[in-house]
C-alpha cells in the first residue's frame, strides 16, 4: 500500500500526491480540509492508491465513541427535524404543486454490511423517473460504477433547486432516528452500485452510512470516483468524535455553496 505520511505532529502539513492534471482549486481546497483534519488524527496518514488498500483499511472507533456517535446522531437529528419543520412544510407543498406524484421518495440503500435499507428524499424527479433510467444511462457522468448526471432530463421544476441546495436530504434525517444512517459516515451507496464496488471500494460499508462526508464537504461531484472511495476509507480509519463534529460544520459552507451538488 502506497501512503503519504505527515509530520509527528502534523506542523508541516500533510503531504498529499496530486495529478498535475488536477485543478487547482480542487488541489488547494483539499489541501485545506486534510489540513484541518490533520490536527484531528495523529499519526497522519493519507492513502495515495487505492491497490492493496483492502489489505491495510481497519475500522477506528471503540464502544464509548459509538455511544456518543449514537446519542448526537438522535440528538441532532431530532432538533433539526423540528428547527426545520417550517422549510420541508413549504418544500412539500412546493413538490405537489409542481409535479404529479408522492412528496418523499425511497431508495434501497445499502447500510452496514451491505443490509438493504430504505433512504427517504424529497422527491426531485418526475413520477416513474427509475424506469426511464434506462433511456439516459448513455448521459452518466461518473467515472465509476455511480450514476451522475449535472443536467438530468426527468427533474421536476424545482428538483435542481433541491439537489444544488441539498435540501432534498433533509428526510435523511428520519432515516439516522431510525438507526439505519448517521450523521456522518460514507454516502450510502445504491445496490447496484455496492454490488459493483470491489477491493478498497467495497470496504465503504464497514460502518454505518452518513448524511455528510469528507467527499461531501470536499467538492462532491467534482471529485472523481477514486478520490471520493479514499476519502471515505481515510474516514473510516481515523473517525472519531473530532472529526465528527469538524464535518459536521465544513457541512454549512458545503451545502450553503452548492459545490459539486447536482
Amino acid at each position: 500500500m502506497e501512503l503519504e505520511t505527515g509530520g509527528g505532529n502534523c506542523s508541516a502539513g500533510p503531504r498529499i500526491r496530486v495529478s498535475a492534471r488536477e485543478p487547482q482549486h480542487r488541489r488547494i481546497t483539499r489541501a485545506s480540509i486534510m489540513g484541518t483534519i490533520c490536527s484531528t488524527t495523529e499519526p497522519h496518514v493519507l492513502p495515495v492508491g487505492l491497490e492493496g488498500m483492502h489489505q491495510d483499511v481497519r475500522v477506528s472507533g471503540g464502544e464509548f465513541y459509538l455511544f456518543v456517535k449514537r446519542v448526537l446522531d438522535v440528538v441532532l437529528a431530532f432538533l433539526l427535524l423540528v428547527t426545520l419543520l417550517p422549510l420541508i412544510a413549504v418544500i412539500a407543498m412546493l413538490i405537489k404543486l409542481t409535479s404529479r406524484g408522492p412528496v418523499l421518495f425511497s431508495h434501497l440503500r445499502a447500510g452496514r454490511g451491505g443490509k438493504p435499507f430504505r433512504m427517504f428524499k424529497f422527491r426531485s424527479m418526475r413520477h416513474g423517473a427509475e424506469n426511464e433510467r434506462p433511456l439516459v444511462e448513455h448521459l452518466n457522468e461518473s467515472d465509476g460504477p455511480t450514476f451522475k448526471i449535472a443536467d438530468d432530463p426527468r427533474l421536476t421544476p424545482i428538483g435542481k433547486f433541491l439537489r444544488r441546495s441539498s435540501i432534498d436530504e433533509i428526510p435523511q434525517l428520519l432515516n439516522v432516528l431510525r438507526g439505519e444512517m448517521s450523521l456522518v459516515g460514507p454516502r450510502p451507496l445504491w445496490l447496484p452500485e455496492a454490488e459493483k464496488s470491489v477491493g478498497a471500494a467495497g470496504l465503504r460499508t464497514r460502518v454505518k452510512p452518513g448524511l455528510t462526508c469528507l467527499w461531501q464537504i470536499s467538492g462532491r461531484s467534482e471529485l472523481g470516483y477514486d478520490e471520493w472511495v479514499r476519502l471515505d476509507l481515510y474516514y473510516i480509519r481515523h473517525r472519531g468524535t473530532l472529526l465528527d463534529l469538524l464535518i459536521m460544520l465544513q457541512t454549512i459552507p458545503a451545502v450553503l455553496t452548492g459545490r459539486g451538488a447536482y
